[in-house]
């Protein structure tokens, strides 16, 4: 082959992998199929096959309760190479090992992407009586997501979505229109915010005497930093939503590239 020619295709091959893969990473979804996880499983390969890897991600989706209750098979592999964790489980509170490799994960500052019952996702219920092998981790919620957990709006449904003040020009809600949401399920309560959470969307129920409460923010946690982007939409209805599944690329754009923070 000539040089010329040599040249042509290695250019044409670093430009195929900018165009294709410039955000490319190695993403890791946890998942527990729950009653009350919003079929999260079902979703979420969905959204990998559809969204994430047509853009070249590589997702590994980690079932929890397999083997057993509250484990999470191949997660502590899983994260010694993921550049995104994707969070989407509910109560569940994994092994020693398993719950060290995602404090490790953050504390290193890679980024988390919360959705919906991640608010809760190692939360026991009152006065639940837990193994002492596995690891709970109530503080989470507002630790890393930097919001309470104090109940549900289900009274006003659906909610109807807007942007927060301040949060026009966001890079994360780039062909997002909030008008075409509109909340099937539950409307998390989550303030107060913690001081540095910059709200994105801000869902609002029918009744009047619920204050609107943001449904979508970013934050940072830790020394390192590590971007945190967290939505409580996440029901089945909201995944069918195009706007949301954008919300959701657009979420792992921002957790992965600095450069769209």
């Amino acid at each position: 082959m000539r040089p010329s020619n040599k040249r042509l295709l290695l250019l044409l091959a670093c430009l195929c992998t900018f165009t294709a893969g410039t955000y490319a990473a190695n993403i890791v979804i946890m998942v527990v199929e729950d009653p009350n996880n919003y079929e999260a499983p079902r979703t979420m390969r969905d959204f990998a096959e559809k969204q994430l890897r047509p853009l070249g991600h590589q997702v590994t989706i980690i079932d929890g309760d397999k083997p057993q209750p509250h484990h999470f098979a191949g997660l502590v592999e899983a994260l010694k190479d993921a550049d995104l964790l994707v969070l989407f489980s509910r109560r569940r509170f994994p092994p020693k090992d398993q719950m060290a490799a995602i404090r490790a994960h953050l504390d290193a500052g890679k980024p988390l992407l919360g959705i919906r019952t991640a608010n809760h996702a190692f939360i026991p219920k009152p006065k639940e009586v837990i193994d002492p092998s596995l690891v709970p981790w109530p503080e989470f919620t507002d630790e890393v997501l930097g919001a309470p957990n104090t109940g549900y709006e289900t009274k006003g449904l659906p909610y109807t979505v807007s942007i927060a003040l301040g949060a026009e020009n966001s890079p994360l809600l780039v062909g997002v229109n909030p008008a075409n949401i509109l909340g099937a399920q539950s409307l998390y309560k989550v303030l107060p915010l913690v001081a540095d959470v910059t709200p994105l969307l801000i869902g609002k129920a029918k009744t009047d005497t619920s204050p609107p409460m943001p449904i979508a923010w970013t934050r940072t946690y830790g020394e390192k930093k590590a971007p945190v982007f967290y939505t409580s939409l996440g029901a089945p209805e909201d995944m069918q939503i195009a706007d949301v599944r954008r919300l959701l690329v657009n979420a792992v754009k921002w957790t992965l590239n600095p450069k769209a923070r």
